[in-house]
């Protein structure tokens, strides 16, 4: 998966613009061989499948696509591959992911931008690099990166012993660990029902509360073992790993993810061009529920019965990329595990976005 090149987190104090930018002169391509350590590291989820579905919107000279997820800069790499006249300007809120990104995308020079933020900030990046404050595409690879699950000191993973961290910018915002400190039962019982969907939500907060009152819960493994006692005996031997779903909703909620999409893709889509596109790839049912209803009502025709004549300003502003949302193949999946999940949803701009809730 991907995860979110400088607006050092574009807040009410700053919202200066921070570039990170190759040293290399700009080039159309770039040598064979050039930053293995971040390519490696990460292989793109369904990278043709959402280049091509992009590939109308951003082949000409001159387009703009923003990597609002840019992670390893892997799908920013195979665009600019693919697209010699593309510029691609990537977003993450992680200044690891930014330092790799930006050195393994360094040899296509000046066609490549980096921005430090969070992607609810899209539209004023769109409004810094596009033409008239407008892009020709977007992609966004939701959910944790493959850099902040294979780096167990980050705590994202319930595998490993590590600090309960789980903050995709580990220099700012609230971690597990003091989320879990610091939050009563019943908000504890809200964030893992709603965000990881878990029946037993109200047990696990219980016995938080009544651990956190002698020892503080500062690990993975901790954390990992509190669940899986939390969890009746019967249902552990189904569904796999018991703390999975506890894991899901506490990094969602200490990285504020569901607010963060919700909020960036009405932006998005206001700030692609007619005749742009928009594709999403992800991977939990959270986040692919936000971005169905979005595009689904974003492509229903709100003409009044009867009319002769679609008015405008009635027209669906958006037209549907895929029949139901994509998935991988046997073979992606095989290539890579991580793909097993995804659903991959795009959108064409026919007529300019308007939020109709």
């Amino acid at each position: 998966m991907g995860q979110e090149g400088a607006m050092r987190g574009i807040d009410e104090g700053d919202t200066t613009p921070q570039i990170h930018e190759g040293d290399v002169p700009p080039a159309s391509a770039p040598p064979a061989g050039g930053s293995r350590d971040a390519a490696a590291l990460h292989v793109p989820v369904l990278l043709e499948e959402c280049l091509d579905m992009l590939a109308p919107a951003i082949s000409h000279p001159g387009a703009v696509l923003v990597d609002a997820t840019l992670g390893m800069g892997g799908h920013s790499e195979g665009a600019l591959r693919r697209f010699p006249d593309l510029h691609v300007v990537g977003i993450d809120r992680d200044p690891q992911a930014i330092a790799l990104a930006s050195t393994r995308l360094a040899p296509f020079g000046q066609r490549f931008r980096a921005v430090t933020t969070t992607y609810d900030h899209i539209d004023q990046v769109a409004t810094e690099y596009g033409h008239d404050a407008q892009v020709d595409g977007v992609l966004m690879d939701l959910g944790v990166s493959s850099l902040q699950l294979d780096d167990l000191e980050r705590g994202f993973s319930y595998s490993h012993d590590a600090p309960l961290d789980m903050r995709m910018d580990p220099s700012s915002g609230t971690s597990a660990a003091e989320l879990l400190a610091t939050a009563d039962e019943r908000e504890l019982t809200r964030i893992l029902r709603t965000y990881g969907e878990e029946r037993f939500a109200q047990r696990i907060a219980r016995l938080i509360v009544s651990e956190r009152a002698a020892v503080p819960l500062t690990r993975t493994s901790q954390l990992a073992d509190l669940v899986r006692r939390a969890i009746p005996a019967p249902a552990r031997r189904t569904g796999g790993n018991p703390s999975k779903r506890t894991f899901q909703a506490l990094r969602v909620a200490v990285n504020d993810e569901l607010r963060i999409l919700e909020v960036a893709l009405p932006r998005a889509l206001t700030h692609v061009r007619v005749g742009g596109r928009v594709v999403v790839e992800a991977y939990q049912s959270l986040e692919d529920r936000i971005v169905k209803a979005v595009f689904r009502e974003g492509s229903r025709d709100m003409t009044p019965p009867g009319l002769p004549v679609l008015p405008g300003e009635s027209d669906a502003p958006l037209r549907l990329l895929t029949r139901g949302a994509g998935r991988a193949d046997e073979e992606e999946v095989a290539r890579n595990p991580r793909s097993a999940s995804v659903r991959l949803r795009g959108v064409e701009i026919v007529h300019p976005w308007r939020n109709r809730s």
